[in-house]
């Protein structure tokens, strides 16, 4: 029988997700405006984990490009937004900084010590691309369909955090808190940024709200810092706070190059492990992001073909120089609440970003921080799923609790790890509630009742195994075949011998049939028990201290 309350549960947790998008219509214009306001909020998010892998912003930069057009091209799930992310950065910053090390050990030039390092970060991209491309040739990408909905609320809400948490980074001159005037009109303009998102699609759907929102607090910052210079905090400062030497984030087209690395077993062995990794965090990121858009639109990815557009987009990431990264979940948000649903608004996304690096960089330089902060924060409000809140009291116990495990995993540990965690408890979950219920076909024949039973009988079970049986009703002689159940523990030799002293109270025999030695060795004492049928080669090693003493 299916768990009605879990499924109508998840129905209206299903019904809460698609009811957080803005309903429009898949179209042209709306790929067009939707994949522009997505280019903008790309550039401080590449160039910040450009920084966390302590690479040139260019380098991340790039990789939003090419991870962002190729993925649209021939990836599995359209509107989805690919680019350079925080989960990879993190994972190549440490062999970054282990290949400096070793060439400053080494005494190279700083020149040197760079082309090395990016050398090995390139080729780990390769290698990170060519495995999952081995991923979804294999079609293991259908697995991603086994993850419970609560693991998947649980990614949901946690990802909503951290995107929250990070944008804090935006308040910060050189580490610290900026000053008060900044400060407040930062916020001010964050405030006016976020009610335009919310209050203009009421007016008109015409345009996106956030990308109407970023246009006009970007005028509204160019007039204040005119009047006051470095009031507003603009991208080209957060750029400048990395390094201080940057001018501009214009750049050229990528360019094709091999990755200078030694070809030698000790290379790859140096990158195989930031390969493997990076793959399996950016697929298992993409997957989850691609299912969480499948809910949004009500319509159905290609997770195998996902698999193989991530994996092609990070080879070409190694050879024209990027850093690799995955699907973004947030940007894929302001792209579906934009109205974004064909491919071509990833393409617009990543093909306008390319323009404002060759051509639009003082454009993209004097937006303000705070125009970005406020649009990811309505991510933040879109993300977050609300409902699951108030189905607490409404789904089980064990569902709340995997939804809070994967959240608080996926905030202080790793996303992968989170997945990986929910799934195992969600599935030990599976395990102890269906392993506590014992089924039992019951026959009445010859003056005997059978029963037939199903199932382990252990701590867990024991009151269900207690409820099979009929201590009034049945025959005189009462059979109990053990051949299709198995006894594991000492709770379920006492539940043994609880049933036979009420049978025999009734004044019924027992025979007790297809058990274990063990459990002959532990019976062997019960009163009233007719006939105790063993296998003898059978071998059920229960847990219990007379048999381990």
């Amino acid at each position: 029988m299916p768990d009605t309350k879990h499924s109508a549960a998840q129905h209206s947790v299903r019904n809460r997700l698609v009811q957080l998008i803005i309903q429009r219509p898949a179209n042209i214009k709306n790929d067009l405006l939707s994949g522009l306001t997505v280019s903008l909020a790309l550039v401080p998010e590449a160039i910040a984990f450009a920084f966390v892998a302590g690479v040139d912003p260019k380098v991340g930069l790039y990789a939003a490009f090419m991870m962002g057009l190729i993925t649209a091209i021939i990836g599995g799930r359209p509107g989805m937004i690919s680019g350079a992310t925080g989960a990879v950065a993190v994972i190549f910053a440490p062999l970054v900084a282990k290949i400096v090390e070793a060439g400053q050990t080494a005494g190279m030039t700083a020149d040197m010590i760079v082309q090395s390092s990016l050398g090995y970060l390139f080729a780990a991209v390769i290698l990170m691309g060519l495995i999952q491309v081995m991923f979804g040739v294999l079609r293991l990408g259908k697995f991603i369909r086994l993850v419970p909905h609560p693991v998947m609320l649980g990614f949901v809400n946690g990802l909503a955090i951290i995107i929250f948490k990070a944008q804090f980074d935006q308040f910060k001159v050189g580490g610290e808190l900026m000053s008060m005037g900044p400060l407040a009109v930062m916020v001010g303009m964050i405030l006016l940024t976020m009610l335009i998102s919310i209050y203009l699609p009421k007016l008109t759907k015409a345009v996106p709200a956030t990308l109407v929102g970023i246009v006009v607090v970007t005028l509204l910052g160019g007039l204040l810092n005119v009047s006051n210079p470095g009031l507003v905090r603009t991208v080209l400062d957060f750029v400048q706070d990395g390094n201080s030497s940057i001018t501009t984030i214009a750049a050229g087209l990528p360019a094709f190059n091999l990755p200078k690395i030694p070809f030698s077993l000790e290379a790859f062995q140096t990158i195989l492990p930031y390969s493997f990794l990076a793959a399996a965090v950016g697929l298992i990121e993409s997957l989850m992001t691609l299912t969480l858009v499948d809910e949004l639109t009500e319509t159905r990815g290609r997770g195998n073909k996902e698999c193989i557009g991530q994996g092609v987009a990070n080879i070409v990431n190694g050879f024209f120089g990027g850093m690799g990264g995955c699907a973004m979940i947030g940007q894929s948000m302001i792209n579906i609440r934009g109205g974004g649903r064909g491919r071509l608004s990833g393409i617009t996304a990543a093909l306008a970003l390319l323009g404002f690096l060759l051509f639009g960089a003082s454009l993209i330089e004097m937006i303000p921080l705070a125009a970005l902060v406020g649009v990811m924060f309505m991510v933040v409000i879109g993300t977050f799923e609300w409902s699951s809140l108030r189905l607490i009291n409404k789904i089980p116990v064990s569902d709340v609790v995997v939804i809070v495990i994967v959240s608080v995993v996926t905030v202080v540990a790793d996303l992968a790890i989170a997945v990986l965690v929910g799934i195992i408890v969600s599935a030990l979950v599976f395990a102890w509630e269906h392993g506590k219920v014992m089924h039992a076909v019951r026959k009445n024949r010859e003056g005997r009742t059978h029963y037939n039973l199903e199932g382990p009988l252990f701590f867990g079970s024991v009151t269900s195994f207690k409820n099979l049986f009929n201590f009034k009703k049945d025959k005189e002689h009462v059979v109990i075949d053990f051949e299709q159940a198995r006894v594991w523990d000492h709770s379920g030799i006492e539940a043994l011998q609880n049933i036979t002293e009420r049978y025999n109270q009734y004044g019924k025999k027992l025979h007790l049939l297809n058990l274990s030695k063990d459990c002959q060795a532990l019976l062997g004492r019960a009163e009233n028990i007719v006939e105790l049928s063993v296998i003898e080669d059978l071998e059920w090693h229960i847990a219990d201290d007379l048999l381990d003493s």
